[in-house]
Order: C-alpha cells, then sequence, then structure tokens
C-alpha cells in the first residue's frame, strides 16, 4: 500500500494549469485515461473531474491531488502546488467595543 504524505491542516491543492491537467486527461492525451476513469480512481463524482479539467474548479484537497497524480503516473509536483490557507483570512471572533 502506498502511503500518502501528511499534509498541515487547511493546507489546498492548487492547479498548476488546467491545460496541463487536459494533457493527461480525454481522447486527445497520450495516457487514454477518461475523466470518468479519473474520477473512479479519485474517488470522486466525473464533475469535479470535469470542473478541473475546464477551468471552474482550481483546487481540491491533497489526497484527491494525490489519486489523481498517482492514477496519472505523475509526479504530484507536475500538477497540483499546495496552498495553505492564510491567517489574513480568518474572521476575528472578537467583539469590537
Amino acid at each position: 500500500m502506498h502511503r500518502y504524505k501528511r499534509w498541515p491542516k487547511g493546507t489546498w491543492m492548487r492547479l498548476v494549469s488546467k491545460e496541463r491537467l487536459q494533457s493527461f486527461v480525454g481522447p486527445e492525451s497520450h495516457k487514454k485515461m477518461s475523466q470518468r476513469r479519473l474520477a473512479r480512481y479519485a474517488d470522486k463524482h466525473p464533475s469535479f473531474i470535469n470542473h478541473l479539467t475546464s477551468g471552474r474548479r482550481t483546487s481540491c484537497e491533497p489526497r484527491t491531488a494525490e489519486l489523481i497524480a498517482e492514477a496519472l503516473d505523475v509526479p504530484l509536483a507536475v500538477l497540483f502546488m499546495p496552498e495553505t490557507a492564510s491567517s489574513g483570512s480568518a474572521i476575528s471572533k472578537e467583539k469590537v467595543a
């Protein structure tokens, strides 16, 4: 069984580019991996993969990114780069007096 990296809490994987993913998935790809087959491998709905390849979605959970890269037999860094939620994006719960 493959061991996956443990990512810090709040980490998301940003897709490097939809064109790069498209080069690995679909009828024109050299890998001959369909979106449906990739979705099955990554345990996601086929529309999720379609949203990634079309650019409607640009990120996913680290485990999903690892499964996609594994299914396509490419290093994770070829398709995704880690991104951590910034501390500035969190809304402060303190009341202003």
